[in-house]
């Protein structure tokens, strides 16, 4: 597992390519496609388990 430099590392870098203005928009776009992601995965196991409870 990388180390708390490591974190800082890819922070500064981060900072440098995308500007401090950027981050916080890329922060909101990479919550907003995991929450989607995690609803999807979410309806997918909903929608196999369903089929299973009408066949009893």
């Amino acid at each position: 597992m990388p180390g708390p430099g490591s974190l800082v590392l890819i922070i500064v870098i981060a900072l440098i390519i995308f500007g401090p203005k950027k981050l916080p928009e890329l922060g909101r776009a990479a919550g907003n496609t995991l929450r989607e992601f995690k609803n999807a995965t979410k309806g997918l196991t909903d929608d196999e388990e369903a089929p299973k409870k009408d066949s009893k």
